[in-house]
Formats: structure tokens, sequence, C-alpha cells
């Protein structure tokens, strides 16, 4: 049995990324604490610690673990059970998808902070396009991406599908899931670990995010909503 770690999540309330982390260590039972700083102001101690200046960071006894990739593989390596794969070939192909998340949260991001409608179209229909091909590798039985047993690619995605869901209810995005990947969102926005990852004033925090952002999506559902 190893030595509880001091753990501590360096923290945007925005980010997806500093979720995903938070959605593995709610999943594990992990003990941490969350500090919360503004990117945009970032203080002198958190520019020390993170080379890219970017969170989440992890502080493992007060040593600084970044990238959320890699601060995913320390929980999952570290805290038992595993959420990857036994398998090396899926473990690996698991590793991927994750990566390809990321690309997928990229488009996303820029498709609701788009200044303009083109900006919009065209991250949106690059976004629309990735989906589709998510689609075609998640397990049709469900309702996780690789059956029935929540993943550590699981915890990637649900980020993305709250935003989605998010951007949907408050301004009035449609994106087309399909029946399998509208499944594997519900299911992952049930749970209590991912409920819990977010700030409480969430939605009001994104909704600011947009405004600060200047986001045409926010501009134009304003000016055709009563």
């Amino acid at each position: 049995m190893h030595t509880p770690h001091k753990l501590e999540l360096v923290s945007f309330k925005v980010c997806p990324f500093v979720q995903r982390s938070v959605i593995a260590l709610n999943m594990k039972g992990i003990e941490y604490s969350l500090t919360h700083i503004n990117p945009h102001d970032a203080p002198d101690w958190f520019k020390a610690i993170s080379p890219l200046g970017k969170v989440p960071v992890l502080l493992v006894d007060g040593t600084p673990l970044f990238e959320s990739a890699v601060i995913l593989e320390y929980l999952d390596e570290v805290y038992p059970p595993s959420l990857h794969p036994a398998d090396p070939l899926e473990k690996a192909q698991h590793r991927a998808w994750i990566e390809f998340c990321s690309e997928l949260i990229g488009r996303q991001f820029r498709m609701v902070t788009a200044k303009d409608e083109t900006a919009f179209n065209e991250a949106r229909e690059s976004l629309q396009q990735g989906l589709q091909r998510l689609a075609t590798v998640v397990d049709a039985t469900g309702p996780f991406f690789s059956g029935s047993e929540l993943k550590l690619v699981d915890t990637v995605y649900a980020p993305l599908f709250m935003r989605l869901s998010l951007a949907r209810q408050l301004v009035g995005l449609e994106l087309e899931l399909g029946t399998r990947l509208q499944t594997w969102s519900d299911t992952l926005l049930d749970l209590e670990a991912v409920k819990t990852s977010v700030v409480e004033d969430f939605n009001a925090v994104f909704l600011n995010f947009l405004k600060m952002q200047e986001s045409w999506l926010l501009a134009r559902h304003q000016a055709t909503t009563p």
C-alpha cells in the first residue's frame, strides 16, 4: 500500500482539460484540493510551475506535473484500479482517441468563441465531421466508449459532451450526435463524478466566458431571443 500523496490541482473554472483530471480524481475517490486561477492574469508562482503557462497543473507533494494527458496517466498508474484496458494494443488505441478528443475540444472552442459567422461555420463543420468519425469507433453496445465499463478515455469526452449540451441549452446550438453518441453523452453527464467536476455556477461561468470572448454565437442567440 502506497503512502497517500498530497494532491493540489491548479485550475481555471471553464477549462475542459482541468475537468477531465477532476473527473478521474472523482471516479477513483482520491482526496485532492482545487486552486482556481485566472490564466490571463496568472500569479508568479503559477508561471514558475507551468512551463507552457497552461492549466491543469497537478502538484504531487509540491512537485508539479503539467499537461492533462500526463496527469491522467499518472493518476491511473498510482491509484488503482486502472481505468485503461489491460491489453497493450487496446490501451494504445484508447490513448490515441484521447488525443483525438483534445482535437475535438479545440474545434469546439474555436466554434463557440468565433467572432463572426464564417469562422463559426468552419469550426462547426470541422467539429461535426470529427463527431461523425468518432461515432464509427465507439462500441455499438455501449453505453461507454468501449462497452459496459467506464474507462479513462470516457473521462476525457465528458467535458466535451457537457459543453455541447450547454451550448444547446444556453444558446440554441444544435449538432448532430446520432443515437450512439447521444446515449454515451447522456450516460456520462448523468454520473455524479461528472456532475461534481465543475463549479456550482458553471452555466453562468460558461456564458460569461462566451461574453468575454465576444462570441458570435452568443450575440446571435441574444439578438434572436425575445
